[in-house]
């Protein structure tokens, strides 16, 4: 079974100002179906065709590169679409609880995961992640992520940011750091109480 590109779940302008249309489509019609259209030529006619995403992910090391590389592109990118509102909000509930509990406020957390973002040399992407029931930040280069057997720090993400050039350049050329600080004011943060939820 052919792995498929989702829809985005908003219209194309719908994060403005803080991430533009243009950015948006090519993205996503581009980099993102990039990853699909390569993974499902990697694993054609391999013992990984009829593996899904999170089996494929789950034993990343011991994967040819194209393989692990589209199939981290092609999950982080699914993830991050669903993470994203034109609503905003703040988070609420047990999730503000522990957000409290790990970084002392919500802005500590957001300097903690900015920072991440930023200080991650060359692309990859910035997470807020459960490990053993509490909240932790990290990242990871390329199109790794931390459901995968290789990462530095383990954990279900709840929430993540691309920090690939491609996700902000047109937009935000090299300040990468107004981008992650932008990406706060468009968290669908229902859903990430939803995957908080799931991965306790």
């Amino acid at each position: 079974m052919a792995f498929t590109l989702p829809p985005l779940p908003y219209a194309y302008n719908a994060l403005e100002p803080h991430i533009d249309e243009q950015t948006m489509k090519i993205h996503h019609d581009k980099h993102h179906q990039g990853y699909v259209d390569n993974l499902n030529k990697a694993i054609a006619g391999t013992d990984n065709e009829n593996k899904t995403l999170e089996e494929l992910l789950a034993n990343a090391g011991k994967l040819p590169a194209g393989v692990r590389n589209n199939a981290g592109g092609h999950w982080n990118h699914s993830f991050f679409w669903e993470i994203l509102s034109a609503n905003g909000g703040a988070p609420s509930g047990s999730l503000a609880d522990a957000i409290q509990s790990a970084f002392g406020s919500l802005d500590e957390l957001k300097a903690k995961f900015n920072a991440a973002g930023a200080s991650r040399f060359g692309s990859g992407w910035a997470w807020l992640i459960v490990k053993d029931g509490k909240l932790e930040v990290t990242s990871t280069p390329n199109q790794d992520n931390p459901l995968m057997d290789v990462a530095e720090t383990k954990g279900t993400p709840i929430f993540g940011a691309d920090v690939w050039e491609h996700a902000y350049y047109l937009k935000y050329q090299n300040k990468r750091g107004d981008y992650l600080s932008a990406i706060w004011n468009i968290i669908n943060w229902k859903k990430v109480q939803e995957n908080f939820d799931k991965a306790k």
